[in-house]
């Protein structure tokens, strides 16, 4: 009992040590309020057009900010679903095997009605001995949550979560409206910055105020700015952090671009189809997180080529449609690979037929 009740209590010191960089940055916002909103606006500035402005422009971007960071931290990253777990029986079988070969060919039988196509380096099929389940494409491990995350990208100190599939959008838009408010609070500042240098303030705590909320907001931006390019660039590679540093592995090699789609492509797998929701911060991305398109999955020898040339030309369309993942792909995925409507569950059912009769096999959905 005593190992355990300082396993728990270290567990619980641990989880109140990490929202501490979450207090900071809220005791920062916090400030920056008090001194924008009273000490410059209301104290400082005596223009009533001016101040108006500059209060309504402030506090659409604050609530923006502050919605999109709210989510980025209390949205729960997605885990892998039921399908990708050890049943009882295998992990039963697994634990009979002492043999890593063996084990992969338990791996390997699990798999094959999954929509996996990365390996290990070595080759091997993916599988996390903390969770017992093999690993969809683009999941990790987090030791700080020590959960498998879902296209993890990394876990942010500073909104004490993963960043991954459920609030990658949030986090990017967490950093495009906190660039935003820190550049307006420095633009909208800065003459009175000028004037505190000129003597040019009444002589009161309010010019304070001012130098350091410049000083901080033009700081921050310079950091902001700088990762806000840098998961842009990620977005439009369609890759994550962990990818950049170490590139996917597929079974016909590594490839920094196995997911890539195409500009337009990439950008929508995180935002979406519809364009209005992308500065809202609410999810409107494409896919289920488990399973993603990619254009390199047709050189897996394990997993069924496209049709033959000589095949119905409407059956060789359908199949275009889906020809990336061995079983059948989501609306939102559909709409990734092809510009024409995603294939409905009859359609699917009538495909499915035709293939067999040309010698296509095509996987269930499991």
């Amino acid at each position: 009992m005593a190992p355990s009740g300082s396993r728990s209590i270290k567990k619980g010191c641990q989880r109140v040590l990490y929202w501490i960089p979450v207090l900071f940055i809220a005791l920062i916002v916090a400030w920056s309020y008090y001194a924008y909103v009273l000490q410059l606006c209301i104290e400082s500035i005596e223009h009533t057009a001016e101040k108006v402005i500059y209060l309504l422009v402030y506090h659409v971007i604050f609530i923006m900010f502050v919605w999109a960071y709210w989510q980025t931290i209390f949205t729960r990253p997605m885990n892998p679903l039921k399908e990708f777990h050890l049943s009882c029986s295998d992990k039963e079988l697994l634990e009979r095997e002492d043999r890593g070969e063996s084990q992969q060919e338990i791996f390997r039988r699990i798999a094959r009605d999954l929509p996996i196509y990365t390996r290990t380096n070595s080759g091997a099929i993916r599988f996390c001995d903390r969770c017992q389940l093999l690993k969809p494409d683009r999941c990790h491990h987090c030791s700080v949550c020590d959960k498998c995350i879902l296209k993890m990208d990394h876990h942010c100190p500073w909104v004490n979560n993963c960043v991954g599939f459920s609030n990658y959008k949030f986090f990017m838009l967490f950093l495009a409206y906190s660039l935003l408010y820190c550049l307006f609070i420095t633009a909208t500042d800065l003459q009175y910055f000028v004037k505190f240098w000129l003597n040019g303030l009444p002589d009161t705590q309010a010019k304070f105020h001012i130098l350091f909320l410049f000083f901080s907001a033009s700081m921050f931006s310079v950091s902001l700015a700088a990762l806000l390019i840098y998961h842009c660039w990620l977005v439009c590679k369609n890759r994550s952090t962990l990818e950049a540093v170490r590139a996917p592995v597929f079974r016909h090699g590594t490839d920094k671009s196995g997911f890539s789609l195409g500009f337009s492509k990439n950008v929508r797998q995180v935002f979406g189809d519809e364009v209005k929701y992308w500065p809202v911060p609410v999810f409107s991305g494409l896919g289920d997180g488990c399973s993603f398109p990619t254009c390199l999955v047709n050189l897996d020898p394990e997993r069924p080529s496209p049709s033959p040339a000589g095949s119905n030309p409407a059956n060789k369309s359908a199949a275009e449609g889906r020809q990336f993942p061995s079983r059948p792909l989501t609306e939102s995925q559909s709409r990734l690979l092809t510009s024409t409507p995603s294939w409905s569950e009859s359609d699917s059912a009538t495909d499915r037929k035709c293939a067999s009769n040309s010698g296509m096999t095509i996987e269930n959905e499991a």
